[in-house]
């Protein structure tokens, strides 16, 4: 059977289905703010300013509510105003919207709204913030070694293509160990290249036995890919960074 098109699934939605979808899609830019998070409380921000965002299109007179209780309530007030055009200026707006007495109902609203579409905004969420979060464990416990390969590259003025591409094959193995998905994958790899250290791959390391064209590395490769993926990033800009 051949694939339906994007107008034919419009035309088998509900209305309340279309005002969900097209209200998700408008705030997604809000929602890809995940991938620069670096902590806990700064993706709890990015979620309530999606869920403020998804509010404003689908319950419109609870978010009024919201809105009006911000501006009326003289602390909150002034702390928007004051951040107006800094970093911190979403994050006040997130700080009063919470502070309000009208949060919950705003949540409760929009949850009501988001089962009778059969979605679960806060199972999606989940996704991104454990991505992002398991991402960024790996970042911080594989830096080191990164910082070591990369100033070795450095000042090895005869460093080669071939040299670059171990480094990476090192970087991924290291950043798999904090992945519990590869835990298994990241194992069979540690036999694969003779390690005598698990959690030290420069230690005794030799490069015959660190084949790309392996089985093995295969699943790890893709698999660190696909972590850095979930956590709004790629492999390439880890490297970078």
């Amino acid at each position: 059977t051949r694939p339906r098109s994007p107008e034919y699934q419009y035309m088998t939605m509900t209305q309340e289905e279309i005002n969900f979808t097209n209200a998700f899609n408008d705030n997604r830019p809000t929602l890809a703010l995940f991938s620069k998070c670096t902590t806990r409380d700064e993706l709890h921000i990015v979620r309530d300013a999606f869920f403020i965002g998804m509010s404003s299109q689908l319950c419109t007179q609870v978010y009024e509510s919201l809105r009006e209780s911000m501006i009326t309530d003289d602390v909150s007030y002034t702390a928007i105003a004051n951040s107006i055009n800094t970093p911190q200026g979403l994050e006040s707006m997130i700080t009063a919207a919470r502070a309000s007495d009208q949060w919950v109902d705003v949540l409760a609203s929009l949850d009501k709204i988001s089962t009778a579409v059969n979605s679960d905004l806060d199972g999606i969420w989940s996704v991104l913030e454990d991505g992002r979060l398991q991402w960024l464990r790996a970042l911080n416990s594989a830096h080191p070694l990164k910082i070591i390969l990369k100033d070795a590259l450095k000042k090895d003025e005869k460093s080669a293509a071939r040299d670059v591409m171990e480094s990476k094959m090192i970087y991924i193995y290291t950043l798999s160990l904090s992945i519990p998905a590869l835990k298994e994958a990241s194992e069979a790899w540690t036999g694969v290249a003779k390690m005598v250290d698990k959690t030290n791959p420069l230690k005794e390391y030799n490069a015959e036995f660190w084949d790309p064209r392996k089985d093995e590395w295969r699943s790890l490769d893709l698999g660190v890919q696909a972590a850095a993926e979930g956590g709004g990033s790629s492999f390439n800009d880890a490297w970078e960074a």
